[in-house]
């Protein structure tokens, strides 16, 4: 893979930003001296100006109230123009914790916006919204501006600049989030082509044909507990097995033919012999 390379002034301005977070966490400085430092990052290292990132948004509560949220960041600029991303901000030595994720949460589906972005300067966590019965908050990408790499940097920031939000760069993201999902990947790894080629992989490798449900078992205990319990919910597409006549070991007439799969023997019944190499159709 090819090294990312940072342009000069992306990176004297990370550095920049980096020394803006670490004098004002030395300081313990507050939240005001903590949002004029984030201020600095928003507009040097993902080229905002105030038109598109409003202080203090206002959000509708419950009944009458009126709540405000730190930032929130507009594509258009204007009074009238929608939020795509709420700002949460908290002291630059307040540790990021879930309580804080639920307030500006309430902040985002609130006012219909999709996206969050909680930080404290140094920690920045963004967070898709899918709205619902009850709502679904998901953490997406998160950095450390003091402890992670520049050229890591450089791609978060970018994710979240101006410019990169007006092409579309947080859908696209979800996109490839969901993609990559937990749920995503193993209906992927246990669909039945994906089971069957490796059945062939590991055939050529031992001449043993194994069932599928056994090869997904053995898939399973490869997985840690969490992926096992979620493959436990998922329904897994197996072809359905020749239910046996009513007449136990009924032979095949000359006539009847065995469904196969290209290239490889077809499915046994469980304890059924594998050693048929006159039915097996990929075995030459």
């Amino acid at each position: 893979m090819a090294k990312q390379t940072v342009s000069p002034q992306i990176r004297a301005a990370i550095k920049s930003a980096r020394r803006l977070v670490e004098e004002v966490s030395k300081s313990d400085g507050n939240e005001a001296e903590t949002r004029r430092r984030v201020e600095r990052i928003f507009e040097d290292v993902m080229g905002y100006d105030m038109g598109h990132l409003s202080r203090e948004y206002a959000v509708k509560g419950t009944g009458d109230t009126e709540e405000h949220v730190d930032f929130a960041i507009k594509l258009d600029k204007g009074p009238d123009a929608k939020p795509v991303v709420m700002v949460e901000l908290k002291r630059v030595n307040v540790d990021l914790a879930p309580k804080h994720l639920k307030q500006v949460c309430t902040y985002a589906i609130n006012a219909g916006c999709e996206w969050v972005l909680l930080t404290n300067g140094r920690q920045w966590r963004v967070y898709h919204v899918e709205f619902g019965q009850p709502p679904v908050t998901q953490l997406v990408d998160e950095w450390d501006l003091t402890k992670d790499d520049l050229p890591v940097l450089a791609k978060k920031f970018d994710l979240i600049s101006l410019k990169r939000l007006h092409k579309g760069s947080l859908d696209d993201l979800w996109m490839k989030t969901k993609v990559l999902s937990p749920e995503s990947i193993l209906g992927a790894l246990l669909s039945v082509q994906s089971l069957r080629q490796a059945r062939r992989v590991l055939r050529k490798r031992t001449d043993v044909l194994v069932d599928l449900e056994d090869l997904a078992d053995g898939l399973k205990r490869l997985l840690n507990e969490s992926a096992a319990k979620t493959l436990d919910d998922m329904q897994l597409g197996f072809p359905e097995r020749r239910k046996p006549g009513r007449k136990a070991g009924r032979e095949r007439t000359s006539g009847e033919e065995q469904p196969s799969e290209p290239d490889e023997a077809p499915d046994s019944p469980a304890g059924a012999s594998e050693e048929t190499p006159q039915h097996d159709s990929g075995s030459n």
